[in-house]
């Protein structure tokens, strides 16, 4: 059934929610509709390269479902998207929205390029040929995108001015994560990396693990990984090792963040940062630590990484970068406490609300109120979550699932179905 969705990714998530299902009892009639995406959208973008020559990439935008608001979620430029992996990040985002109770349903897009191989030029002609194609589909009230993989704030700025000029009026609502400059939030960038070092911060309390003296390793140094990195140094945690696609570094004294983020920001990625700490990339999550961040992309936890993991907690501040298998092999160690993807990097969705919100109404906040709001609703997930957890006897992973399936499932029900 539904066999566009096919992937390993799609496979992982599929398998989750029946996992859930299972627990919550949920009724065999009624799990492919909690299951399968609302709608999903295929478009070609074509657009002119800078050589003169005409380019067609291919498009995606899956809305998972609208029982609670709108569709929510991010865009990624990558070449190894598909709609199996677009569709199961859009079922990870209808969980962890409900997971915060933000009144939104999971939506999730992506083109499949590397964005990376376009000029500037290029890249503001494929974002607005996308954003173009998918007007009949998407609004403030219907679906609203925001940045991920591969794009930025630059990228949504494009994306609102031509909705908005398809629209005749400035729509600011229509996309979040913008330039703070044309309706973005202040915090907004810094929300997702923020969110999950106070999950790392809850989780310590946990454990009584004093962070001040700690480690950790951070495999992405992207927005996220990048920030994450930041916040944790500031609170006196030694960051042992780091990555990104093109190159890892490694320095049992611990690396200077603030200079190796300044150095990301004049040059863009790690690499040329150091020859005397570079490290194997495929040995970095193995690395012994307290705290393991895995911020890059989808199932690079394997079972056998799994097994070979030292570290007090991992924070999953990428979506769904921890496998099935690997999952089995944590059952068996619980002195890994396990910050699961839609708890941990659910700071960015947060405050993407809070955007949305503002410019609703055209009336916005200092970056203070956003923080404290940020937190509060995070902690009410993480305690949530916690306590699930002990309760039903299952992985934080499993507690996190159900919670935030069984709103929708709740949502499903009352709303019924057109006879």
């Amino acid at each position: 059934m539904f066999d566009i969705y096919s992937g390993p990714v799609f496979g992982m998530a599929r398998q989750q929610f029946l996992q859930a299902a299972d627990i919550l009892e949920i009724p065999q009639d009624q799990r492919d509709r909690l299951l399968y995406p609302k709608r999903a959208i295929a478009v070609t973008c074509p657009i002119h390269r800078d050589d003169g020559s005409t380019v067609v990439y291919e498009g995606y935008r899956v809305q998972h479902h609208l029982s609670l608001g709108p569709a929510k979620g991010g865009v990624r430029f990558s070449p190894h998207v598909d709609i199996g992996e677009v569709a199961a990040l859009s079922l990870w985002m209808s969980w962890k929205c409900a997971l915060m109770n933000l009144p939104y349903g999971g939506a999730k897009g992506g083109v499949r390029v590397d964005p990376y191989s376009l000029s500037l030029k290029e890249l503001e002609a494929l974002s607005r040929r996308f954003m173009q194609e998918l007007i009949p589909f998407v609004g403030p009230h219907v679906d609203v995108m925001a940045p991920d993989i591969g794009t930025n704030e630059q990228v949504m700025a494009w994306f609102m001015d031509t909705y908005s000029n398809d629209a005749g009026q400035t729509v600011t609502e229509i996309v979040t994560g913008k330039p703070v400059s044309c309706g973005g939030t202040v915090g907004r960038r810094e929300a997702t990396g923020r969110g999950v070092t106070h999950t790392i911060v809850r989780a310590a309390e946990e454990i009584n693990l004093n962070l001040a003296q700690s480690t950790a390793v951070i495999q992405g140094f992207g927005n996220v990984g990048s920030v994450a990195a930041n916040e944790l140094h500031a609170l006196g945690v030694k960051i042992l090792a780091i990555s990104d696609h093109t190159a890892a570094y490694h320095d049992p004294k611990g690396l200077n963040i603030p200079e190796i983020i300044a150095y990301v920001a004049k040059h863009g990625v790690l690499k040329g940062y150091s020859k005397e700490c570079l490290t194997d990339p495929n040995t970095i999550l193995t690395i012994k630590c307290d705290v393991l961040v895995p911020a890059a992309v989808e199932r690079v936890i394997t079972e056998e990484i799994a097994n070979k993991i030292e570290c007090r907690i991992i924070a999953e501040a990428a979506n769904g970068p921890t496998t099935l298998e690997a999952d089995a092999v944590f059952a068996k160690r619980p002195e890994i406490f396990i910050i699961p993807d839609i708890l941990c990097n659910s700071g960015g969705v947060t405050v993407s609300y809070f955007e949305w919100v503002q410019d609703l109404q055209q009336f916005f906040w200092e970056e203070e109120e956003i923080i404290s709001r940020m937190k509060k609703i995070m902690d009410k997930g993480f305690y949530d979550t916690v306590k699930s957890a002990k309760e039903l006897k299952v992985s934080n992973r499993m507690a996190a699932t159900c919670a935030g399936l069984k709103r929708v499932h709740l949502a499903k029900q009352a709303r019924g179905l057109f006879p």
